[in-house]
């Protein structure tokens, strides 16, 4: 009986070191730092089904007009997408490289709409998807959680 005992309580703290070398608390800082953790870049899959994307690449393709509004990533979201043109046009830097890409391919597909970004994003290739996507995730975000206020 005691043997029994001790093996169901080894298996538990097993188990639960396990989990607990699984968890990670990312911050903003981590992110940025890592911009492939989301974006399948480390051999983590995306959960947008892209391929991997290129930092470099997503940079040059950040700042190339597009045909349907003469207008870049950069003119509309700012330079490293932290200084958008208007208060209702969103921060990229620093977000989840799933989330931008996901975005992207919603105005993409239409599923998403926004009289710049959908014809903008009609002419994106997956591979541009996921490269603007790990450069923005890339860029230092400033964008502030609620971590640390009291």
């Amino acid at each position: 009986m005691r043997t029994a005992f001790f093996s169901r309580l080894t298996l538990a703290l097993a188990a639960a070191l396990a989990l607990g070398a699984c968890s990670k608390i990312e911050t903003t800082d981590t992110a940025a730092a890592d911009p492939g953790h989301a974006s399948g870049e480390h051999g983590s899959s995306s959960s947008a089904g892209l391929p991997p994307g290129d930092i470099a690449a997503g940079e040059k393709r950040a700042q190339e007009k597009g045909k349907a509004t003469g207008q870049s990533c950069i003119d509309c979201h700012g330079a490293e997408g932290n200084k958008p043109i208007a208060p209702n046009y969103p921060h990229l830097a620093g977000q989840y490289a799933d989330y931008l890409a996901h975005a992207l391919q919603a105005y993409r597909a239409g599923d998403r709409e926004q009289a710049l970004m959908t014809p903008q994003a009609k002419d994106l290739s997956d591979q541009d998807i996921a490269n603007l996507a790990a450069y923005f995730a890339s860029r230092k975000g400033e964008l502030r959680d609620l971590h640390g206020l009291d």
